[in-house]
């Protein structure tokens, strides 16, 4: 491969992978947020209230950086693939400037409201203007995976003289993946802010007794976790299907099923060896991998073999996906031994034993981890190509000395490194302190 091409990509990569973290996490908590203040309706007490102006706090603090996070990335767009717009603009200037409308007028016009107006406005009002920001950022984020999705399954479009041209932008925003990305967006920022929840009032529940707030938290975590990894089961199979049936090359890789019309079986782990076409360590599941494959004409699986070396990188396809599952599994564990806590009422008498709080400690970012493992099984599973089966990165990738490319890459690393630092450091200051209101003095500016 061209080493400035796969240099760009890494980059890339590196830059939606940790766009990703910040908004599936402020995706999940913007419902978490509507969820409480409509408990709050509800019940008497302010246990609800209090949950609710810790994790603004959070869901604050993911929005400013995942909003910073996305400069970057669009910087990229012409400064390592120039190409792109040329050939796709009519398809991605119309929702890139969807995306941003949303963000900049919908989403954060109520977001400003949401987070600095509470007192001007009766206690339904501001519920309903944290309905309008989950339903901006829900839109925001879902004509972004639009785009995606149809770089991975273009449709409602023609293709001529090496440019994509729109015939129904009605098939454009809805096209096959759209859905599937969305749900699965959906279901991992579920995920992510389930395991953020019980973490963290794990770590708290090590230092100080858990009020009412801790507990109410600690239950929506178990709940939302366990129907997120549900419905994040159905998307990934909706998923699979679509990809089987769109993007043959990604289902083999995926699968590492190497020679065509041989048996189908599905590896569960190994390591695939693309110098010998073959898995090293393989255990699989015998004639269990058929259904998960593209097929031809005949009926019979595609193996990679039929690709001519135009198919994703295997090992990454193939372990991105794995880890995925591996997460889902995980997960599914704890949020059961979470219910078992639950019915020990633990967190109630506040003496939840030290090897549950460590667990939940540990799996606090577990969310994460199925973020980027995803992110990285959608789109280098998408390689070579940059939309599914017409445009390769090669044919827009800027030319660029390699070792720019290496330093840009060291310096978003080091960026990014400092930016998870201060969130966490941020995070760990109010589970530390709580929420501390803060007085302007008087005679100041």
């Amino acid at each position: 491969m061209n080493t400035t091409v796969w240099l760009s990509q890494v980059q890339s990569l590196v830059s939606l992978g940790f766009i990703s973290l910040f908004l599936v996490l402020e995706l999940g908590l913007v419902w978490a947020l509507l969820l409480f203040k409509i408990a709050n309706h509800f019940t008497q007490g302010n246990a609800w209230m209090l949950a609710y102006r810790f994790w603004v706090r959070v869901y604050a603090l993911a929005a400013i950086v995942g909003l910073a996070a996305c400069v970057p990335l669009l910087i990229q767009v012409g400064s390592l693939w120039p190409g792109l717009l040329d050939r796709i603009g009519d398809v991605s200037g119309p929702l890139l400037a969807a995306a941003i409308l949303t963000t900049f007028v919908v989403k954060s016009c109520f977001t400003g409201a949401m987070l600095f107006a509470q007192r001007g406005l009766s206690d339904l009002a501001h519920t309903g203007v944290v309905l309008m920001v989950a339903l901006g950022t829900t839109l925001a984020v879902f004509w972004a995976l639009s785009l995606f999705g149809w770089m991975q399954t273009p449709a409602g479009v023609g293709f001529l003289n090496g440019k994509y041209y729109v015939t129904s932008w009605y098939e454009v925003v809805f096209n096959p993946s759209a859905g599937w990305l969305l749900l699965l967006a959906l279901s991992v920022s579920g995920m992510t802010v389930a395991f953020l929840m019980l973490g963290v009032t794990a770590r708290k529940a090590a230092s100080l007794p858990a009020d009412d707030s801790a507990r109410h938290t600690f239950r929506t975590g178990i709940v939302t976790g366990l129907l997120s990894v549900l419905v994040f089961a159905v998307a990934i199979a909706g998923y699979g299907r679509l990809v089987t049936e769109h993007q043959p090359a990604k289902a083999a890789a995926t699968s590492a099923y190497w020679q065509s019309n041989t048996p189908a079986d599905l590896p569960l782990i190994g390591w695939p060896d693309e110098r010998e076409s073959r898995t090293r360590g393989e255990v699989s599941w015998p004639e269990a991998g058929t259904r998960w494959l593209g097929h031809d004409n005949a009926g019979n699986p595609l193996g990679l073999d039929r690709f001519s070396g135009m198919h994703p990188p295997v090992a990454l396809t193939f372990w991105s996906f794995r880890l995925t599952v591996i997460v889902s599994v995980l997960m599914v564990i704890a949020a059961c031994g979470g219910m078992w806590c639950m019915r020990r009422k633990y967190i109630e008498h506040g003496d939840m034993p030290a090897g549950w709080r460590h667990m939940f400690s540990g799996l606090t970012m577990l969310g994460w981890l199925a973020t980027v493992a995803l992110v990285c099984h959608v789109l280098a599973g998408l390689a070579p190509f940059v939309v599914n089966q017409t445009v390769t990165f090669l044919e827009v990738a800027a030319s660029v000395k390699p070792m720019h490319l290496v330093f840009g890459i060291a310096a978003h690393l080091v960026v990014y490194a400092v930016l998870l630092a201060g969130f966490f450091h941020l995070l760990r200051h109010g589970m530390q302190y709580g929420v501390v209101p803060v007085a302007r003095r008087r005679g100041r500016a």
